[in-house]
């Protein structure tokens, strides 16, 4: 039972994050304008946004899938490298404290499904194990 219900937080966690990356992926491959004068500000070339939105993309589908664990690792690393290359890119241009917290925050959120999937896995391992016994 403990197993569902770790399962369930898994699923539940890693839906709402996979959502929030998918539809700042879309933002980034379309160009929204939004992201562009963020982009211009931070000093970036435009067409970033669209290496960016591909890799939210790719990262997306890399933490939804359940068989390839190393590519989940390296997409969970991607987002957080990204959202601490976000803080760093405000703090640079002297953004105010107010700009740099929303990178923080995502950053802090994109734990919750991380944890979840490593305690999701521990349970299986776990589950897996008594089962043989």
């Amino acid at each position: 039972m403990k197993t569902n219900k770790i399962r369930i937080f898994y699923w539940v966690a890693t839906g709402i994050f996979a959502l929030m990356m998918l539809m700042d992926a879309i933002g980034g491959i379309t160009h929204e304008a939004t992201g562009v004068a963020v982009i211009k500000h931070l000093g970036y070339p435009e067409y970033v946004l669209t290496i960016f939105g591909v890799a939210k993309l790719l990262g997306a589908i890399a933490i939804l899938q359940p068989k390839f664990q190393t590519i989940k690792e390296w997409a969970y690393a991607g987002f957080a490298i990204n959202f601490i290359g976000a803080f760093c890119s405000r703090a640079a241009v002297g953004d105010p404290i107010g700009e740099l917290i929303p990178p923080v925050v995502a950053l802090l959120i994109m734990f919750v499904p991380y944890y979840a999937w490593k305690r999701f896995e521990a349970a299986k391992e776990t589950s897996h194990r008594l089962a043989a016994i």
